[in-house]
Formats: C-alpha cells, structure tokens, sequence
C-alpha cells in the first residue's frame, strides 16, 4: 500500500519529476531565509519587501488551489511566505509604534528640521 502512495505522489503531475514540484521546494529558501531575519533589529527590516512577499504568498497560494491540478506544495510554501513575512510586519509595526521608539523618531524629525532651517 505504501508503494503504491509513493509512487502515485510520484507520477503525479505536480510531483517531484516536474519543474511544478521543484519550484515551489527552492521557494522555501525565501520563508527560511525570512526565519533567519527574526535574529535582525526590527529597524532594519523593509516595509516594502515584506508586504510584497506576504501579497505573493497570499496571491499563489490562492492561484495554486485554482489550478489544475491542485498544488499543494506551492500552496504549503505560499502559506509559510505569507506566515513568515506577516510576522515580521508585525514586528516591525510593533517596533515603530512603541512610544520610545516614537519619541526618538520625532527628536530626530525636529533635529533635521532645525539642521535644514540653517
């Protein structure tokens, strides 16, 4: 019975002999590498890129259960994007909310505002 799971996840057309199972698998390295970036200063981490991997983890995962057939994989790692880089927007906003943080941004603000009126 095993055998047979096997090689049905093997012959599948999204399975690991198509380009469709193996894009999806080097995909990972972008959650891992989003995992990894937890470690960094929520100061360094981009706006930008991290709303742009979660709307493409959201966007693929919609488009891997639409198609035929369906692509758990890309799914799976769609999801864990999405997961990974909603996390740290989270911390970013965190960070940048928090009123020490805030009056440090506003002293800074009021410093370049002065430098510019010399």
């Amino acid at each position: 019975m095993a055998n047979s799971k096997l090689q049905a996840i093997w012959n599948h057309p999204a399975g690991p002999k198509t380009i469709h199972f193996w894009a999806p698998t080097f995909k990972w390295g972008v959650s891992i590498a989003n995992i990894i970036d937890s470690s960094k200063p929520p100061e360094q981490l981009s706006y930008v890129q991290q709303s742009a991997l979660t709307c493409n983890g959201l966007i693929w995962a919609r488009n891997s259960l639409i198609i035929t057939p369906k692509n758990w994989n890309l799914f799976s790692v769609s999801i864990g994007m999405a997961a990974t880089s909603m996390f740290q927007l989270s911390r970013k906003i965190q960070h940048d909310l928090s009123p020490k943080n805030q009056q440090a941004a506003e002293k800074n603000n009021e410093e370049h505002h002065f430098i510019n009126f010399l």
